[in-house]
């Protein structure tokens, strides 16, 4: 079976490294599908998650709040602002970040504090959604 090799790295370091045989990953136009030989690709992310199949047909997860992925045909290198395994998401921090964010828009304060809520509550929203989405794979 052929593989890619797969690096995801934020300012806090490097959070995986291995092989995979597929990898999805949320572009700023839609989620994209990387398979091993994959045609170069430059593209940055949204806030989501980062799946990685590995060769023996587990799946590892993985939250980025935006960045860069850079895909080669062996390697594909995610270049997250902040990155964190599904595990470590704190779900009632990302409840209380999304009310504050949600309670900052209602307020309408300036335009800078209305686009800083604007993106908290989106980042916030993609943790819930990545969090509810592993408790249904659990099930």
């Amino acid at each position: 079976m052929a593989t890619i090799h797969v690096d995801i790295v934020s300012a806090e370091g490097e959070i995986f490294s291995g092989e995979a045989s597929m990898v999805f990953a949320p572009a700023v136009m839609g989620e994209i599908g990387i398979a091993p030989r994959h045609a170069p690709l430059l593209t940055t992310l949204k806030p989501g998650e980062v799946r990685v199949q590995t060769p023996a047909g587990e799946e590892q997860f993985f939250y980025v709040s935006g960045g860069a992925i850079e895909i080669q045909p062996h390697v594909v290198t995610v270049l997250a602002d902040t990155a964190l395994r599904a595990r470590d998401l704190d779900e009632a921090a990302a409840l209380s970040a999304k009310q504050r964010a949600e309670e900052a828009l209602r307020n309408r304060g300036d335009v800078i504090d209305s686009a800083k809520a604007q993106a908290e509550l989106v980042r916030a929203t993609a943790q819930l959604k990545m969090l509810d989405k592993l408790r249904k794979i659990k099930q």
